[in-house]
């Protein structure tokens, strides 16, 4: 049997860093998300082919051996006793540079996986098994706004993706400013677990998290930007002191990146409702209402070479065949 499924990336409002389970990837704080459009990852399976081994290629060539084991290993969760299989996946943005790649990857794996296998997996249970490849791609099952629940069960069950919000809730724009298109120094995993051991303000990020995803799904709910950006700028930037007060230090921004947050504050001060958010790479997401998107493009092209205006994202899609 062969599936295909197409997912969108996210991009934390409410961010996540850290990790509670480092197997299980379970993470230390809750968070929320908005599901992006225009950007997908698009991953054919083929469940059951000839040969000893899986056949993985990622974005037009082989999968170096790193990632096939990686993908490999994640088949094997979804049925220990499998057949080899045939996967063919590719991102249409940026790959490993802090635009969510993983995120998309894993949720369209596991989706196309789970259908091509005729495993029927719910969606929560389908979130929960993205979860273990990105923890990020425990949000892309679903468009709109999502929350991703720290959970307490011991084995992970109830730390899954729970939508918030539909697609069409509110007619918002991220617009995202490209500073650095290339995989990153240091990769996600290795910048929490340096983060959570040696940083002296982490625990602080952990203990204000709860509040901080309380205020922002309220201000969601009633469309209340203003709150939704401060929350979102304030989470980030707690984040990021975190990162750069580790041992040694983590730094995913760029000058370019600074100049790119510096716009959206001069944009503010011109009473332009935008507000910016960044994760483990270099590049600024800037949240903003339809309306401004193309001012805050236009003030954003001045300090980076590429800008990419998207919407909010559907759901995953799924064909078989």
């Amino acid at each position: 049997m062969r599936a295909t499924a197409t997912a969108h990336p996210n991009i934390a409002v409410i961010k996540y860093w850290g990790k509670r389970d480092l197997p299980l990837n379970l993470p230390a704080v809750p968070s929320l998300s908005v599901t992006l459009d225009r950007f997908t990852s698009v991953t054919t399976v083929t469940w059951g082919i000839d040969g000893p081994v899986d056949h993985i290629e990622m974005n037009g060539g082989p999968a170096s051996a790193k990632e096939a084991a990686k993908l490999s290993a994640f088949l094997d969760r979804l049925d220990p006793r499998r057949p080899r299989a045939r996967v063919v996946t590719s991102n249409n943005f940026p790959t490993a540079a802090g635009l969510a790649s993983s995120a998309s990857g894993f949720a369209a794996l596991a989706l196309a996986a789970n259908a091509a296998s005729g495993a029927g997996l719910s969606a929560s249970a389908l979130s929960v098994l993205a979860r273990q490849g990105s923890g990020s791609a425990t949000r892309s099952l679903w468009g709109g706004w999502v929350e991703w629940a720290v959970g307490e069960a011991a084995d992970g069950s109830d730390s899954h993706g729970i939508p918030v919000a539909p697609a069409d809730h509110w007619d918002l724009r991220v617009v995202v400013a490209i500073v650095g298109a290339g995989p990153k120094d240091t990769g996600s995993t290795e910048g929490m677990i340096r983060t959570q051991r040696t940083s002296p303000l982490y625990p602080g990020f952990v203990q204000s998290a709860a509040e901080d995803l309380a205020a922002a799904r309220e201000a969601l709910l009633r469309r209340d930007l203003a709150t939704l950006g401060e929350r979102m700028e304030h989470s980030t930037l707690k984040m990021v002191g975190t990162m750069t007060s580790a041992r040694p230090p983590i730094r995913y921004w760029r000058p370019a990146s600074m100049a790119a947050m510096d716009a959206v504050l001069a944009l503010r001060a011109q009473g332009v409702g935008a507000w910016a958010t960044s994760d483990a790479g270099p590049n600024v997401k800037v949240l903003c209402a339809a309306a401004d998107a193309e001012r805050v493009a236009e003030a954003l092209r001045a300090v980076v070479t590429e800008v990419v205006v998207l919407g909010v994202g559907g759901d995953p899609t799924v064909e078989l065949g």
